[in-house]
């Protein structure tokens, strides 16, 4: 199975918080392909470093480098287009999660999110499969 990792699920996972254990099962199992877009991973980066400074920041991504997660720098016309649609139509989600969305059905996976408030919307309406982790 394909699976596409918004940076809320890698978050609880490296915090430690709710919903972060089940994060391991799905990477680890080698029948999926786990992704995670440049952007969202951007996003894990900016966070740790504004909470702890670069060095641990860095070492966060080195963490997540060593995990069977595929980084997609995916940016063509098509892409960036689809995400601007998703951010017209649903206003409150970011920009990042609006990429995060695009990849999910560009790969036909599921999205992991700890983040019912932003891809609750998404879900509902059924612009991608998300499972929720919290």
């Amino acid at each position: 199975m394909n699976l596409v990792m918004d940076s809320s699920a890698l978050i609880a996972l490296l915090r430690g918080e709710p919903g972060g254990e089940l994060i391991p099962p799905f990477v680890d199992e080698p029948s999926n392909e786990c992704y995670i877009h440049a952007i969202n991973l951007c996003e894990v980066y900016y966070g740790f470093r504004r909470e702890t400074g670069d060095q641990n920041a860095l070492r966060v991504l080195e963490a997540i480098r060593a995990m069977p997660i595929i980084v997609r720098e995916d940016m063509d016309t098509d892409f960036w287009l689809s995400a601007g649609c998703y951010k017209a139509d649903l206003r409150r989600v970011s920009l990042a999660d609006c990429f995060c969305m695009v990849l999910a059905n560009r790969l036909d996976a599921e999205l992991v999110t700890a983040d019912r408030q932003e891809f609750g919307p998404a879900a509902e309406q059924r612009l991608c499969r998300v499972r929720f982790v919290r």
